[in-house]
């Protein structure tokens, strides 16, 4: 089994040649950047550029974080304890309202009221401790706090209480009052240091809060920037690494494109650019050893071509005036031959006459070899083309030639309506005499000689055809038929100098077609005789491609 070839599967053939591009240890360090990769660039750069973007984020989410604090302590601690302040201030003056009205009036309802304002100093008191707990700062206001509810305490041990287990409604003495009133002033003085305590506590929270705001806020500017910083530098490193070194080097590879082949590719830039660089500038340079060296070969062989045009022009030349100059001494040897046989052909044996009848055999067909060689070395020297010649014509008086030839064998030839074409006339009529006179030479025996010749238009050209019923040929001369002084049969068997249908071939050749054996066509195509076919192109006339096109691809012109 063997591999199908690109031409059966459709491929494109790959074009293989030795190697244009240095090997890689070959390829010269580069300068500068050109010992660095990309890789290693771009790895390098964004490890920096990450760690800066890192440490800035981290730097911003800290700063974001602190702030959050800072606004959690203000909002949900001082704040709170300040409003519990409020709340225990009031507790107390709640205390002493309700108890002096205990005392005045009586009634369990005040006894009450003293007691909720009681537990309302306690709770305030708890919650601002623990509100104010971890809060920096808060050591001061614990203790003005601890001050204030100690002497709420004694205000309430010396005085409140021992009223509250009274009966109530009994009033209070002039000394006892004083007593109280004293103690409930020093309590109550104790709530203006607790209130400012708080408060610069308060301001210390807010004063943070906005020193953390401010830091987050130039954070967040700071983040922003780098990464727009990071985006510029990556742009100018790409543009530095990448697209400056592409640009300079498709302007310096369009210049060679363009024919500056002597325009140096030495791109600086990174190491996998100087190396395209390298490997383009070693193409440029194979290209440019290539190119010379077809130059040189395209004028050897220009300088080779016209010595073969001279030597056979020389060889055309010598073949005619040979074949010219031999025509008369062996016209003159078979003349004097002929003369020889009638005046001494009875002093002669029968020998004798024999050896005269091979010498003037010999003469007429060495003649006839130099007629067929003249006629060869003429073709396209001494031509004499016209723009139209009615292959009709030509055709008629081809076969007037043969005349003598049909009547003694009974040949019969169809000839279809033939269109005209430039050319040299008397050529074609060489042409048409030559295949028909083999058609008819190389007939079967007892079988009446029959040629046809028919034409049909395939696109700028003229195909014609000379089919028979004679011996046919063998399809694997087809190529054999066309060599001068080729034959296929011995001269006994078949008369001829072997060079008729090298001739043909030479004349459809100088007017720009190409002829060929039709090995599968005959004249008969309903019957099995062998036969033969040749098949011909000619230019058709270019002024009639109109006209004739309505007949393209018919088959015949009557068509």
């Amino acid at each position: 089994m063997t591999a199908a070839t690109p031409a059966e599967t459709g491929e494109e053939p790959r074009a293989a040649g030795p190697g244009a591009v240095l090997p890689g240890a070959q390829i010269p360090e580069g300068r500068g950047m050109g010992r660095v990769r990309l890789v290693q660039i771009y790895r390098i750069g964004s490890a920096v550029l990450g760690a800066l973007l890192l440490a800035t984020f981290v730097q911003a989410g800290m700063a974001l974080y602190g702030n959050e604090q800072a606004r959690d302590v203000l909002i949900e601690r001082v704040d709170p304890a300040t409003l519990e302040q409020f709340r225990l201030s009031t507790a107390v003056t709640g205390q002493d309202t309700a108890i002096r009205a205990y005392a005045e009036e009586g009634g369990r309802e005040h006894v009450e009221q003293y007691r909720a304002a009681v537990r309302q100093e306690a709770a305030s008191a708890a919650r601002m401790r623990r509100l104010l707990a971890g809060v920096p700062g808060h050591e001061e206001v614990d203790r003005l706090l601890a001050r204030a509810t100690a002497d709420s305490r004694a205000w309430r041990a010396g005085f409140a209480d021992r009223v509250a287990a009274g009966p109530g409604g009994q009033g209070i003495d002039r000394g006892e009052s004083r007593l109280a009133s004293r103690l409930l002033v020093q309590a109550r003085g104790d709530m203006t240091p607790l209130q400012t305590g708080i408060t610069a506590l308060h301001d210390r929270a807010a004063a943070k809060l906005n020193s953390r705001a401010r830091t987050a806020q130039w954070s967040t500017f700071a983040a922003l920037a780098m990464v727009v910083a990071a985006a510029l530098l990556l742009a100018l490193l790409f543009r530095r690494t990448v697209l400056t070194p592409v640009s300079t080097l498709t302007g310096r590879v369009r210049a060679v494109s363009e024919g500056d082949f002597g325009h140096r590719l030495d791109v600086p830039g990174p190491a996998e650019i100087n190396e395209l660089a390298v490997i383009i500038d070693a193409m440029r340079a194979r290209i440019i050893e290539e190119w010379r060296t077809s130059e040189d070969k395209s004028r050897r062989l220009d300088e080779q071509t016209e010595e073969l045009r001279r030597s056979n022009g020389e060889l055309e030349q010598f073949a005619y005036v040979a074949s010219h100059d031999l025509q008369e001494p062996l016209r003159k040897v078979a003349s004097f031959c002929q003369m020889l046989e009638r005046r001494y052909g009875d002093q002669l044996d029968e020998r004798g006459r024999q050896y005269i009848a091979f010498a003037v055999d010999g003469a007429k067909r060495m003649q006839a070899l130099i007629n067929d060689l003249l006629s060869f070395s003429r073709v396209g020297r001494l031509s004499r083309p016209e723009d139209s010649v009615d292959l009709d014509e030509v055709v008629r008086q081809a076969l007037d030639n043969l005349s003598t030839l049909r009547e003694e064998t009974g040949a019969e030839v169809d000839v279809a309506e033939l269109p005209d074409v430039p050319g040299d006339r008397t050529q074609l009529v060489q042409l048409f005499q030559n295949l028909v006179g083999n058609a008819i030479k190389f007939r079967r025996e007892g079988v009446p000689p029959r040629v046809t010749i028919d034409v049909r238009r395939t696109g700028d050209e003229w195909e014609f055809g000379c089919a028979d019923n004679g011996i046919g040929i063998d399809p694997r001369y087809a190529d054999r038929i066309f060599l001068i002084f080729q034959r296929l049969h011995s001269r006994e068997e078949y008369t001829g100098t072997g060079i008729g249908l090298a001739l043909c071939k030479k004349i459809v050749e100088y007017h720009g077609g190409r002829i060929w054996l039709a090995a599968d066509e005959h004249a008969e195509p309903d019957t099995v005789t062998p036969g033969t076919t040749f098949r011909w192109t000619l230019p058709a006339q270019p002024s009639t491609g109109t006209e004739d096109g309505a007949g393209e691809g018919t088959g015949d012109p009557d068509d």
